[in-house]
C-alpha cells in the first residue's frame, strides 16, 4: 500500500509539474519559477580557454571531441529581444571573464531555459569546436561547417544548474579591441552614435533602413578617442525600428564578428543596455551665420590627373610614419581621390590630404561642397577641416572641423556617390586650406572614401 501511494502521489506531482511547466511556456515565454535539479556531472570540467587551446592546436580547423569532459560558463546572451538567434554566448567568469564561446542550437527561444547569467554545463563529448565567422564556436559535425545542436539533444547537451549570476560586464575602450575579448559581455563607456546618423532630418533606426538586409550595421564612436566600432542589430530584433539615441553615454553587449570575419561588431541583447545620458562630445564646428551661396567658381577639383602628385600645392602625407596615404583611383573614365587603410597592415594611421592655400580676399558668401562615394564601410574615419594658417604641418596646424556630413555607405560593396554640402565658410578667413583627415585601423576600421568634385562658391 505504502508503495502505491507513492507512485500515486510521484504522478500526481510529476503532472502537475508539466501543467504548471505548459502554462508558464504559454505566458510569453517567462522563465518558469520551479526548482532545478542540479545536473550531475560524470566527467571533468575544463575551462573555455582550454577549448580554445583545442582549437588553435587545430589551427582553426574544426576537430570533434571525443573525450568526456564538460565546459562550464555563463549564459551572456539573450534572444528575448532577437537580435540573438539559436545561438547561445558564453563566457568563464560572471566577472573579470577571460574567454567566451558561441553555442550553436537549433532551438527558439532560448532565454526561457538559459537565461541570461545562468551557469550552465556542456558536455563536449561527441561536440565540434573550431572558428565560425571569425569566433569560437562549439556545435555538432555539418560537412566544413559547425552545425546546430539539436533542440532534441539540447537538455543531454547544454546543462543548466540553479545558479543565475550577476553579469558585471567588463569595461573596456574600442581601441582595446582584440581576439581576447570576443565572446565576452563588455561595457564602453563614453560613446555615442555619429551626429550625421542621429542630428539629422530623418535619424536613423536600429535596423530598419531600405538598405539593412540582415543586419543593421551603425557606426558607434569614442568620445576619448574618436575610434570607431559597429553596433550590429539584426533585423529580425524586437526593437529594429527604434531611432538611435542621440545622447552619449554607456553600452553594455557581446563583442563578436561580422558574418565575413572582416571587422568587430558590438551586439546588444535590448536597448534596455543603453544608458546614454550624458551631453553629446561633438567637437566644435564652424558656424559662419552670414550670406552665402554665390555663384562664382573660386576654386575647383576634379582630380582628372594621373598620378596625385601632380596636384599642384596639395599637402599628401601620412602623419604616423605608415605608407598609406591617398592616392588617385578612377571608375568608368572619372578619376577621384581614393583612400582605404584595407591590407595596408597598419593600425592607427593618420593620413591626411590637404588643398593649396585658396584666396578668398576679394570674395563674399562663400560656400564649399564636394561629392563623397563610401565603400567598405566599417566606421566613419573620414573628417573634413579647415583652416586660415596652415603649417605645413597637419599635426601643427589649427583645424576647425568643417558642418560635412560623410555619407554612410555599405558594408560590402560600393557605395554611390553623394553631393556633400554645401557648407558656408564665408567667415573662414582670407586665405583658407582644406584638409582631409583619414584615421584608420586595419583590420577593423578601413572605409574607402573616394572624393571628388570639391567646389568653393561665392560672389
Amino acid at each position: 500500500m505504502k508503495t502505491i501511494q507513492f507512485k500515486f502521489t510521484f504522478l500526481f506531482i510529476l503532472a502537475l509539474g508539466l501543467s504548471f511547466t505548459s502554462c508558464v511556456e504559454d505566458d510569453d515565454f517567462d522563465i518558469p519559477d520551479i526548482s532545478i535539479t542540479e545536473p550531475e556531472i560524470d566527467g571533468d570540467i575544463v575551462s573555455i580557454n582550454a577549448i580554445q587551446g583545442i582549437i588553435e592546436q587545430n589551427d582553426g580547423e574544426n576537430f570533434t571531441i571525443q573525450d568526456s569532459i564538460y565546459v562550464e560558463g555563463y549564459v551572456i546572451s539573450s534572444d528575448e529581444g532577437g537580435n540573438f538567434f539559436e545561438e547561445l554566448i558564453i563566457q568563464d567568469k560572471p566577472e573579470n571573464p577571460t574567454a567566451g564561446i558561441r553555442i550553436s542550437v537549433n532551438a527558439n527561444p532560448l532565454f526561457t531555459k538559459y537565461n541570461f547569467g545562468r551557469k550552465v554545463y556542456v558536455k563536449m563529448e561527441g561536440l565540434t569546436v573550431g572558428i565560425t565567422n571569425g569566433v569560437y564556436a562549439i556545435g555538432t559535425v555539418d560537412g566544413n561547417r559547425i552545425g546546430q545542436i539539436q533542440e532534441s539533444q539540447a537538455d543531454d547537451v547544454i546543462l543548466r544548474t540553479s545558479e543565475t549570476a550577476e553579469i558585471v560586464p567588463l569595461p573596456v575602450s574600442i581601441s582595446d579591441f582584440s581576439n581576447e575579448l570576443e565572446n565576452l559581455y563588455i561595457q564602453l563607456n563614453n560613446v555615442q552614435f555619429p551626429r550625421s546618423s542621429v542630428l539629422v532630418e530623418e535619424p536613423l533606426t536600429f535596423a530598419a533602413e531600405p538598405t539593412d538586409e540582415f543586419d543593421g550595421e551603425r557606426v558607434l564612436e569614442s568620445c576619448d578617442s574618436g575610434n570607431t566600432t559597429i553596433v550590429s542589430t539584426s533585423t529580425f530584433a524586437d526593437f529594429k525600428t527604434l531611432f538611435l539615441p542621440a545622447q552619449a553615454g554607456s553600452m553594455t553587449g557581446v563583442l563578436s564578428r561580422d558574418f565575413f570575419d572582416d571587422f568587430y561588431v558590438f551586439l546588444i541583447n535590448s536597448p534596455e543596455d543603453i544608458n546614454f545620458d550624458l551631453e553629446r562630445c561633438d567637437p566644435d564646428l564652424l558656424f559662419c551665420d552670414g550670406p552665402s551661396g554665390g555663384s562664382n567658381t573660386i576654386f575647383e577639383e576634379d582630380f582628372e590627373v594621373g598620378n596625385i602628385n601632380d596636384l599642384t600645392g596639395w599637402t599628401n602625407v601620412n602623419v604616423t610614419g605608415g605608407n598609406l596615404d591617398y592616392i588617385i583611383g578612377s571608375f568608368s573614365g572619372d578619376s577621384y581621390a581614393q583612400i582605404s587603410g584595407f591590407n595596408s597592415g597598419e593600425t592607427d594611421s593618420e593620413a591626411w590630404l590637404v588643398t593649396p592655400q585658396i584666396d578668398l580676399s576679394t570674395s563674399i558668401e562663400e560656400d564649399l561642397s564636394l561629392e563623397i562615394q563610401t565603400n567598405f564601410d566599417n566606421g566613419e574615419i573620414l573628417t573634413i577641416f579647415i583652416t586660415d594658417n596652415f603649417t605645413g604641418d597637419p599635426t601643427t596646424t589649427e583645424w576647425t572641423q568643417l558642418d560635412l556630413e560623410v555619407p554612410i555607405g555599405p558594408g560590402s560593396g560600393f557605395g554611390s556617390f553623394e553631393p556633400v554640402g554645401p557648407t558656408n565658410i564665408s567667415c573662414a578667413g582670407e586665405n583658407v586650406w582644406i584638409g582631409f583627415r583619414y584615421i584608420s585601423t586595419d583590420p577593423d576600421a578601413t572605409t574607402r572614401y573616394h572624393i571628388d568634385d570639391l567646389t568653393i562658391t561665392g560672389n
